[in-house]
């Protein structure tokens, strides 16, 4: 009975050896460790923006440092975990398969050797079959090796989700500390150049009688430009940044799940996001508008506005010029810490708040997809 196990465990390697090999990439690994690296930057820049000379612009960046570091290190964690399932199913599928490679060969190394060189043909079959034992022996050793190395891939794997989901914590809390620094220095800000004061009567009036977005943003204009101008925000056209990290739900009067289509993007962000000036502009109103939440006009030009609805928190007052990047306020949500169960499988819960971005020029809502470069999302 030896050369039947001889002739099932050549099959059985003839069989691992056309199998193809799970993934040993590590990828996710590096990615993650260079997020985790990020993050830790963006702490180290945390503390020292306590004592910057410009806090306002220090803590944009921490604040931005950390979103981008989460977000890396978010997308390493969901690859680990999307590599992991595909390794444990391929090893899953061949478990039979190889413990029965293994009964065979252990039934043979337990064999009296000269039982070994028995076969049913005689001497002729057992030196066919010893030439054929020689020529994939090298060939199952060096299966064995990548099995082996994909059970370590697996472990390491297993290991890095449960490391990162530890620097995932830390990170969110980093930059929960970072936002609210930010909001208490902008706060406490008394330095913007301003364009012009608002009315408050005749803004009174305007929210008293402005029954859409449309109409608000007309009756901005009808009160005049600010003074803004023009050529700087027209050369950057195509090639403005997005004000927050975000995905694009739904394009330029693309209709919703209802049939209603808007004429702006509809952004899906993370709650807390940090939603700052794509250009220079002054701005034109914030506050709460009808069912938008807070809204944030600016205007980078005469006769465009940029309107941002649907903001947590707001910052500046009208009038204020603001530069490109700077911030202009916070996405509403939960606190941070309710999401890194959502964030470390990747979740819908990541982004639950959603940024509606309209662009008008003069009258007229234009589509955003002209001015802005794509967003990539992570």
């Amino acid at each position: 009975m030896i050369h039947g196990g001889l002739a099932r465990a050549v099959w059985l390697a003839a069989t691992l050896l056309a199998a193809p090999a799970a993934s040993a990439e590590t990828g996710p690994v590096q990615l993650a460790e260079e997020a985790i690296a990020r993050i830790e930057a963006a702490s180290a820049s945390l503390e020292a923006a306590e004592g910057a000379r410009d806090r306002v612009r220090a803590l944009t960046e921490t604040v931005q440092a950390y979103e981008e570091g989460l977000a890396a290190l978010r997308a390493g964690m969901r690859q680990a975990a999307r590599e992991e399932r595909i390794l444990s199913a391929v090893l899953e599928a061949r478990e039979v398969e190889v413990a029965q490679f293994i009964g065979a060969l252990a039934a043979m190394g337990r064999a009296p050797a000269p039982l070994l060189l028995l076969h049913p043909a005689g001497p002729l079959g057992t030196a066919r079959s010893g030439m054929l034992a020689s020529e994939i022996a090298p060939e199952i050793d060096a299966r064995a090796e990548e099995l082996r190395n994909e059970l370590r891939q697996l472990a390491v794997l297993r290991a890095l989700q449960e490391s990162a989901a530890e620097s995932l914590q830390s990170g969110m809390q980093g930059v929960q500390d970072a936002r609210t620094a930010l909001s208490r220095a902008m706060a406490e800000r008394t330095d913007l150049p301003r364009r012009f004061t608002a009315d408050p009567e005749a803004m009174r009036q305007l929210l008293e009688t402005a029954d859409s977005l449309e109409s608000f943003a007309a009756g901005l204009t009808s009160l005049g430009p600010a003074g803004a101008g023009a050529d700087d925000f027209l050369a950057l056209k195509g090639a403005l940044t997005p004000p927050v990290q975000s995905i694009l739900l739904r394009g330029f009067n693309e209709p919703d799940a209802a049939g209603v289509a808007r004429p702006g993007w509809l952004l899906a962000t993370r709650p807390g996001a940090l939603v700052t000036a794509p250009a220079e502009g002054t701005i034109r109103y914030l506050g709460p508008l009808l069912d938008y939440g807070n809204v944030m006009i600016l205007e980078p030009a005469d006769g465009i506005l940029l309107v941002l609805a649907g903001l947590g928190i707001v910052y500046g007052a009208p009038g204020d010029v603001v530069q490109a990047g700077a911030p202009l306020g916070l996405m509403g949500g939960a606190p941070a810490g309710e999401f890194v169960a959502e964030a470390q499988v990747g979740g819908g819960a990541e982004r639950s708040e959603t940024l509606y971005m309209e662009l008008r020029q003069g009258e007229v809502p234009v589509d955003p997809a002209a001015w802005f470069a794509p967003i990539q999302g992570d």
